[in-house]
């Protein structure tokens, strides 16, 4: 074999070295160049004579490192230099022409100048992890050399497995061995799913000579032909200071300078005791450990070494168990004169199991013997023992395997006992009772009885606090010797008390007979507070309590006082008077009404005994507030209206249990065919919106005005639409051609609590358009039909009614008003049925076409009438449909662009249909020089006999004559002489067939009569009217 070559296996190399095919023998092939080494059939050539032979190459192994890869990356190479060494190894491409030291062989490969380092230093470089599921073999190449023969260093390998300590080399090589390359073997018997990192170190020696190298570092799948594999090593498991062995079994062939060595997983070694062969490639090695405690329970593993290579076996376990011992002693079930039973309580141990033997160690406390039981069950009954006296008794305890007892638990320290005391004391009974204290006394005891001369006589009682608590006190109180009379105190009243008498010795007791006594009655203790529950409400509180906890007796009543404290309405007295409840002992609730909303009222609840009441528990309860309330008995005409704004009345609300806070005025736009809302059934506005807010949002409703509570101390006009801003609420001028609801509302608040009232105030109706008179014609012929299916059955009602009405017509002037004074010479006509019909369809023909859609459940209106004249039924109107008047204060529907009055002073007018009542007042209220005192005025002479000009003396008109029968008197009052005055006057107006109202200066109606009467408001001429009417309308 050429020097310089070294014998290498083909299926593992992955290098660019030439080929050549070799004949078989251990010499080189015919042919072959110098510097190349045969093996089998294959021989590979180092660096040096790799241009000199034709290529031809193996194919790859998938693991390894041949540090080729620089100029073949095909070939992968995986490993690391380490980061916590002193240096790194240097990978170098030494080939033929390159400048080297003539110490280093040609190729690639790791190396390291020991020249270049301290002595002592150390390098590392770590491979792949490899989890390997069969047998493998790591190869690889070395170089250790030095010209003066100096040992450069030490190489050592270290095995490290999934990623613990490095424990000790499994091999290394020491010494210079010549310029040239050695092969050596790893067996490593660490499998899936394990892993395992090959680890190379390179020592600097002392010498700091020469050069370590490192190549073709190759994972091969068949076992090592240098280095022996391992079987499986299995656990040791001894007791502790016991000896243990672990058997190492190997395959393969074991030179003469194999060592065998046991490493433990911290490094430490212990050689082999002895190898035996078992074959010619099978050998046993046995490694002793002797006396084994905690301190040695580790993992180990078996290694060979040799200078050709290493063997290494997976780590197993040495398991050092610790014999059993009992953590408690024994416990003692039952004493007796001559017998103790024991339990051995073995269920807490020092040490490990399995238990496999249980023993009892006893003795006397001051004797020289000591005795074992075998034990089989938790319990042993130990026999024939001497009465009063002291055992010792202890448990041991064994696991399998040689040395498994362990020491004696702690030992358990009992006496046997006297003789048993032959009964309890007598005589219970009680000397005096009190409602917390009892005295009792008993019979005195003497040595016949006890039996010992050491003995204890208790004194034990038990009670329940109360019928509530599941928890039962119990007490016992030690007696002194000689003493036959004790006082139980801090007790509970009426209470049932359990007592007994207990004479206890060293060896037993004997317990007397429960007497039951009764503590006497006390005073009740307070009814705890948080037991009080309250519902409050506008005007009532619910108040349920609980029966105090210590009810200290029977419970014969409960008083229940309340008064108010405190209120935020001003109209409610504080402090009030106070008020008293007493409820029966089976009444724990009471609803208390007719209580002020806003109003603290401060309640104590307290219970009674037969020796008296108790404490008292106060709390403090405040009904809710209720909504603000209105002063408007309907809705209210408006005080003025114009195209763009209404003026309507404020009046302030009056709060019920808070004050006022704020007032708004809310504008909704009415839109046809919508839900009608009622005054006062509506739904309120809780949230605020500003016209831009609502406009934004597409809603129908928005804030006009918010006014403080302080600004409205009375009733005062607002005007709707004065494009004025309050509070941060435009009032923005309405629209002419839409209608509105005007809703005034007030809102008060109280600690968190908000309480709202709204109601409607006025209506605006839109301005009137022209209508085409097909439109007109159209609606007309509806309504006829509508009407004349109405009139079909109003007909007969009204026939019906006929007859009643002359009944009570006749019988009228003995049953009129006494109010109103009845006029002479005023009769009663029939009323044809038929002309009543005729009239009404034709007044509803004439009324129905111009009703808005809001005005359509409303009442029909009654007329004023005009001062002179009426239009005949036949008569056409000007001006065409005319809209009806609401009665709920709504303003009529005018045409747009129409201001002021339609008459002119002192211009009489047609009559005034009852539709257009109303309307026609509404405009003598706007009109200038005209109203109610010209109409009467301009009514025809005769009608009124006694009109003329009235002179006011203080503020009233004179007394008028007795014979005036247009004039309004009263019921006088008692103490007032003139309290049947008013300033009004009755008058008299007929309907005649044609649907007009005029005035009856004759006082003869056909159809019927209607009065009413009049009276001047203010100074400014228009007169409010009311209308009584007889006859048909009676």
């Amino acid at each position: 074999m050429p020097a310089g070559c070294v014998s290498r296996n083909v299926e593992s190399v992955v290098r660019a070295w030439a080929v050549a095919v070799c004949a078989r023998g251990p010499g080189p092939p015919e042919g072959a160049v110098a510097g190349c080494v045969c093996v089998p059939r294959v021989c590979v050539c180092g660096a040096r004579a790799r241009n000199k032979l034709s290529p031809r190459r193996p194919p790859p192994i998938p693991a390894g490192c041949t540090f080729e890869e620089a100029t073949d990356p095909a070939v992968p190479c995986e490993y690391s230099q380490a980061q916590y060494d002193d240096f790194q190894w240097e990978q170098v491409h030494i080939h033929p022409g390159t400048r080297a030291p003539a110490d280093l062989p040609h190729g690639s490969y790791l190396m390291v100048n020991a020249s270049q380092h301290a002595p002592g230093q150390r390098a590392h470089v770590i491979f792949q992890s490899l989890s390997e599921n069969d047998t493998h073999c790591v190869q690889f190449s070395y170089f250790l050399y030095s010209r003066d023969g100096h040992s450069p260093g030490t190489l050592g390998i270290y095995v490290r497995v999934n990623g613990g300590p490095l424990g000790s080399a499994v091999w290394n090589m020491t010494g210079s061995h010549g310029r040239q390359w050695h092969q050596a073997e790893l067996a490593v018997s660490t499998f899936w799913p394990n892993e395992y990192q090959v680890l190379f170190e390179a020592l600097i020696s002392p010498d700091r000579r020469g050069y370590m190298g490192l190549d073709d570092i190759l994972l091969l799948s068949y076992p090592c032909a240098k280095a022996p594999h391992f079987s499986r090593l299995g656990d040791v498991e001894v007791n502790a200071g016991q000896n243990a062995s672990f058997q190492c079994m190997a395959a393969g062939r074991a030179a003469e300078a194999e060592r065998f060595l046991l490493q433990r997983q911290s490094g430490a070694l212990v050689p082999a005791a002895g190898v035996r062969h078992i074959s010619h490639r099978r050998f046993l090695a046995t490694f002793p450990l002797a006396a084994v405690g905690r301190s040695e329970q580790d993992l180990y593993r078996c290694m060979s070494q040799a200078p050709r290579g290493a063997g290494v076996s997976n780590f197993a376990e040495l398991i050092v168990k610790e014999p059993p011992t009992p953590i408690a002693p024994p416990q003692l079930l039952r004493a007796g004169p001559t017998y103790l039973i024991i339990q051995l309580n073995t269920n807490s141990i020092i040490g490990d199991g399995p238990i496999v033997r249980k023993e009892i160690e006893y003795r006397m406390a001051r004797g020289p013997w000591a005795e074992v039981h075998a034990v089989s069950l938790q319990t042993y009954k130990l026999w024939h023992l001497d009465p009063d006296t002291e055992y010792e008794i202890s448990v041991l305890l064994t696991r399998p395997g040689e040395g498994g007892t362990g020491r004696p638990g702690p030992p358990l320290v009992s006496r046997t006992k006297c003789a048993e005391p032959m009964r309890a004391p007598k005589g219970l009974a009680f000397a005096e009772i009190q409602a917390r204290q009892l005295t009792l006394q008993w019979e005195p005891l003497g040595y016949n009885v006890t039996r010992c001369h050491t003995y204890t006589v208790s004194l034990c009682y038990h009670y329940t606090p109360g019928s509530g608590h599941n928890q039962t006190i119990r007490e016992c109180v030690k007696m002194e010797r000689g003493v036959s009379r004790h006082t139980i105190k801090n007790l509970l009243p009426y209470r049932n008390v359990n007592v007994r008498l207990v004479l206890t010795n060293p060896e037993g007791r004997k317990e007397g007979k429960e007497v039951i006594f009764q503590t006497d009655e006390d005073v009740p203790g307070g009814i705890a507070a948080e037991s009080l529950t309250f519902t409050p409400l506008e005007d009532m509180i619910f108040l349920k309590w609980e029966e105090p906890q210590e009810p200290n007796g029977l419970i014969t009543q409960y008083e229940i006082s309340y008064q108010s404290i405190e209120s935020s309405d001003p109209a409610v007295n504080v402090p009030g008077p106070r008020r008293t409840i007493s409820k029966l002992r089976n009444e724990t609730y009471h609803v208390f009404s007719n209580l002020h909303p806003g109003t603290t009222y401060l309640f104590s609840v307290r219970a009674r005994t037969g020796k008296g009441f108790g404490q008292a528990a106060l709390t403090e309860i405040t009904t809710n507030i209720s909504a603000p309330s209105f002063d408007y008995a309907d809705m209210p005409s408006p005080l003025g209206e114009s195209e763009n704004t209404i003026t309507v009345l404020l009046r302030p609300a009056q709060g019920r249990g808070a004050p006022i806070s704020v007032y708004q005025v809310i504008v909704e736009e009415e839109r046809p065919r919508r839900l009608r809302r009622e005054p006062g059934s509506q739904d309120c506005f809780p949230v605020p919106l500003t016209f831009d807010t609502a406009l934004a949002r597409g809603l129908v409703h928005y804030f006009g005005a918010e006014l403080m509570a302080s600004s409205l101390p009375e009733a005062m006009p607002f005007t709707v639409g004065d494009n004025q801003t309050y509070r941060g609420f435009w009032n923005p001028p309405l629209e002419p051609r839409k209608a509105y609801l005007i809703y005034f509302q007030a809102t008060s608040h109280l600690k968190g609590e908000t309480r709202l009232n709204c109601i409607r105030i006025a209506r605006k109706a839109a301005c009137k358009e022209s209508k085409q008179p097909l439109e007109v014609s159209q609606r007309s012929e509806e309504m006829g039909l509508i009407l004349g299916i109405c009139a079909g059955g109003l007909a007969v009602l009204i026939l019906l009614l006929g007859a009643i009405i002359i009944i009570i017509r006749k019988g009228r002037d003995h049953y009129a008003y006494s109010y109103y004074p009845k006029p002479a010479g005023m009769t009663k006509a029939t009323v044809n049925s038929r002309q009543e019909k005729t009239h009404m369809m034709s007044t509803a023909d004439r009324s129905f076409t111009d009703r808005s859609t809001l005005q359509e459940d409303e009442r029909l209106g009654l007329s004023f009438v005009q001062a002179h004249g009426y239009s005949p039924r036949g008569d056409q109107r000007s001006g065409g449909v005319t809209e009806a008047s609401s009665l709920l204060g709504g303003s009529p529907r005018r045409p747009c662009g129409r201001k002021g009055s339609p008459y002119h002073t002192g211009q009489l007018h047609p009559a005034v249909r009852v539709a257009d009542l109303l309307q026609h007042i509404n405009q003598m209220k706007t009109a200038e020089g005209y109203g109610f005192k010209q109409e009467y005025e301009s009514f025809f002479e005769g009608w009124d006999a006694t009109k003329k000009k009235d002179k006011v003396k203080s503020g009233r008109q004179e007394p008028m004559p007795a014979y005036d029968r247009h004039r309004v008197k009263l019921h006088p009052m008692l103490g007032d002489p003139d309290a049947d005055y008013v300033n009004a006057n009755y008058v008299d107006i007929r309907i005649n067939r044609e649907d007009s109202l005029v005035p009856d200066a004759a006082g003869v109606d056909a159809l019927g009569t209607t009065r009413g009467w009049l009276w001047p408001q203010g100074g400014s001429g228009v007169c409010q009217s009311v209308f009584f009417a007889s006859g048909l309308w009676g």
